[in-house]
């Protein structure tokens, strides 16, 4: 476990190109993943935090003229909450010489994300925040990342039993005040069952029927509550890879938790021995592993899985430079290729296929195919 505060570089590297990029940046993930701790080492010249009621109503009168009066980086701390300043935004981004920048904080995407290519087109730029990663706590660490979860509070817990507790606050603060702003109608309980119906679910097809009747409502308005899980970065909706290919091939997107860490609470899951002796503790490893690999790549939006009917599958799979890549995750020490490897190799024509596991050898399991630690993600994939 880490006993100092836990850097990092790469992220605030990612900002800072951003930052170079265009004059607007928006930084982007959940609740408690980091953001505004990252954005305070920036040193921004003012901050504003759109939670609180003297921020906004700073804001509210004469919005153009008080941020069109700063200097240097300003950040804005959960913009969705003011959506109404990004049309005063393009107008501050286009001034000659561009006499401040501005380091956008959000926590639910859709409407951020569509008031945003609606207003600031060709002015600002997008990063991802997660939780912590293996990279940046450091591999003697690993186990207790995928155990916790990403999130700092979490992670960084004097024990497990506060770890815990914490992500069930979390997840509380979460049914009882935020899911009404973002248009879930539901009593706390029923979302809570709906979460953990999620879930049970990791790793497995997202099947809107059978969530609707958990919860009592229709079809439409289970996929809903998924689009909000999904638009405040707490549930991942992988699609799967569409190819022309002889066989038939999956179309419904797969689900995760994102942060393993959330995924344990929901279940019940206190510790180590209570996550290893749990069924489902391999998807839970998949669904950590998967995350890694997709924020080792920055693949946010490219990222799919692949799977037929009859079983054949491939976690994740990523374009890069016209080449396609695969990604098996696998909670063992010693992977073997294994017959859905092989068929997804040769009918996606992979230009290469890792499989992701806790250990700390790399290997060649066959050709084409290789053992990848978890820990080793960063380094591998770095020139992808």
């Amino acid at each position: 476990m880490p006993t100092g505060p836990i850097l990092r570089p790469a992220r605030a590297s990612d900002i800072a190109q951003a930052l170079q990029r265009a004059p607007i940046t928006a930084l982007l993930g959940a609740r408690q993943c980091g953001k505004t701790t990252l954005a305070r080492a920036l040193a921004p010249a003012a901050t504003f935090d759109l939670e609180s009621s003297i921020d906004r109503s700073a804001l509210a009168s004469a919005p153009e003229t008080t941020l069109g009066s700063l200097r240097g980086l300003v950040v804005l701390d959960e913009i969705q909450r003011m959506p109404e300043l990004l049309p005063i935004l393009r107008v501050l981004a286009d001034r000659p010489g561009q006499p401040a920048q501005f380091l956008l904080l959000g926590s639910a995407s859709p409407d951020l994300m569509r008031g945003a290519s609606e207003s600031l087109a060709g002015r600002i730029a997008f990063v991802h925040l997660g939780g912590f990663d293996v990279d940046e706590v450091g591999p003697a660490s690993m186990m207790e990342l995928w155990h916790r979860g990403g999130f700092p509070r979490s992670f960084l817990a004097a024990d497990d039993a506060s770890s815990y507790a914490w992500r069930q606050d979390f997840i509380e603060t979460f049914l009882s005040r935020d899911a009404a702003r973002f248009g879930i109608a539901l009593p706390p309980e029923r979302l809570r069952r709906f979460w953990t119906m999620l879930a049970h679910s990791q790793g497995g097809q997202l099947n809107a029927a059978e969530l609707a009747r958990g919860i009592g409502v229709d079809q439409k308005t289970a996929a809903k509550y998924v689009d909000v899980l999904v638009g405040t970065y707490l549930v991942r909706r992988l699609p799967p890879w569409f190819v022309n290919t002889k066989k038939r091939l999956v179309k419904t997107p797969k689900v995760y938790v994102r942060d393993s860490g959330v995924l344990h609470a929901l279940l019940g899951l206190r510790n180590g021995a209570e996550i290893l002796a749990h069924p489902r503790f391999g998807l839970s490893w998949e669904g950590f592993a998967i995350e890694h690999v997709i924020h080792a790549l920055r693949a946010e939006h490219d990222a799919c899985f692949w799977g037929t009917p009859s079983g054949a599958e491939i976690d994740l799979v990523v374009p890069r430079g016209g080449k396609l890549y695969g990604f098996e995750c696998k909670f063992t020490d010693a992977p073997v290729a294994t017959r859905s490897m092989l068929a997804a190799r040769a009918e996606l024509e992979l230009e290469h296929l890792y499989v992701v596991h806790p250990g700390s050898r790399e290997f060649a399991i066959a050709e084409g195919i290789r053992a990848l630690p978890l820990a080793k993600v960063f380094a591998a994939l770095k020139d992808l």
